[in-house]
């Protein structure tokens, strides 16, 4: 117990100390912290004003719309909401080179912000610049959220907005890029089964021509008669059958290999249409890559700077150094009495 008082008294007298110490130098805080109060002031006037626009949608499933056509069964739902690794790539498009060039360009930014594009590291500059402006993150309820600042409203309301339309455009170009490249490899593949079906049933053609229709119904009927034949004694007849019989037999392979080859055939054209239909319809839809919940409106209020709060952090920042500054020179100079 005694202990704990004394570690109590020990530290009230810190206190103590401590407000006793400010008190001794009050003119010199009230000096700091008036003089940090109009510095910040007359700073934080000299700051543009910015107006912030935001818009606030949530990324879709990047579903095929031609497998929703043509496929029994449906991997996604395209009118479902995304899931967060959605948002997410939504997320990298809209944080892309790409997007943000075209904003620059669109907007004429560098004109707008001041920056000198013939200037060196100018584009460093100005996408520093952009960066501090233009954003977009996720939120805790999954959506995503974009948001601009800039001097003019309007211009923030326009940038917001044009970026729902960027990223969209720029997620359908790449999802059309990808299914055109399964689109050519799907007609070609198509395109080749036409052409040897087209082959086969050309060659059935001939052997049509020759007069093979059915070879195991024609030996079956041939050979029937062939026994009647030779049953009657009818040689002539027998010796005919037989002769066609023949022709039948060195014509039966090709026959079979071309029957065997087109039952399968058929069936895998019907495959191969159904896919490049389906690639078709992927290669030239093009789906929205988000859903807007709020779109851009112009701010009828700054968003920034917020002087008051300017004010008050450099005020406290202030006195809150000037304090470290004092206790540490009273303990360099209590150090220097002690050593004398």
């Amino acid at each position: 117990m005694t202990s704990i008082n004394e570690n109590r008294d020990s530290s009230r007298l810190d206190s103590t100390h401590l407000l006793l110490f400010v008190y001794d130098r009050l003119r010199i805080f009230i000096f700091v912290g008036v003089l940090a109060v109009i510095i910040s002031a007359g700073v934080s006037l000299l700051m543009d004003e910015k107006f912030e626009s935001s818009v606030i949608m949530f990324a879709t499933t990047q579903s095929s719309i031609g497998e929703q056509f043509f496929e029994e069964s449906k991997q996604g739902d395209l009118l479902a909401y995304g899931e967060t690794e959605d948002a997410e790539r939504l997320l990298q498009l809209l944080n892309s080179n790409r997007v943000r060039s075209q904003i620059i360009e669109n907007h004429n930014l560098s004109e707008h912000y001041g920056i000198d594009l013939s200037e060196a590291g100018s584009r460093t500059l100005l996408q520093k610049e952009y960066d501090s402006n233009v954003g977009a993150d996720l939120t805790r309820f999954g959506s995503i959220r974009i948001h601009v600042l800039d001097t003019d409203p309007n211009i923030a309301k326009d940038i917001a907005n044009d970026l729902v339309y960027l990223v969209d455009s720029l997620a359908n170009a790449l999802r059309n890029d990808r299914a055109q490249n399964a689109l050519i490899l799907a007609e070609s593949s198509y395109n080749n089964a036409v052409l040897e079906i087209q082959e086969a049933e050309d060659g059935l053609g001939k052997l049509h021509a020759q007069g093979m229709y059915d070879f195991e119904a024609q030996v079956e009927g041939l050979t029937a008669e062939y026994g009647r034949a030779v049953a009657d004694n009818n040689m002539k007849g027998a010796r005919i059958i037989q002769n066609d019989l023949e022709r039948i037999s060195k014509l039966a392979n090709k026959y079979n290999k071309l029957t065997n080859f087109l039952e399968p055939a058929y069936e895998q054209l019907a495959t191969l249409k159904k896919r490049f239909d389906l690639m078709k319809v992927d290669a030239s839809t093009q789906l929205p890559s988000s859903l807007v919940v709020d779109y851009a409106q112009a701010a009828d209020k700054k968003s920034y700077p917020v002087r008051w709060f300017i004010v008050v952090v450099s005020a406290m920042s202030s006195l809150a150094m000037t304090l470290i500054l004092l206790l540490i020179f009273d303990s360099i100079k209590g150090a220097e009495i002690r050593n004398k």
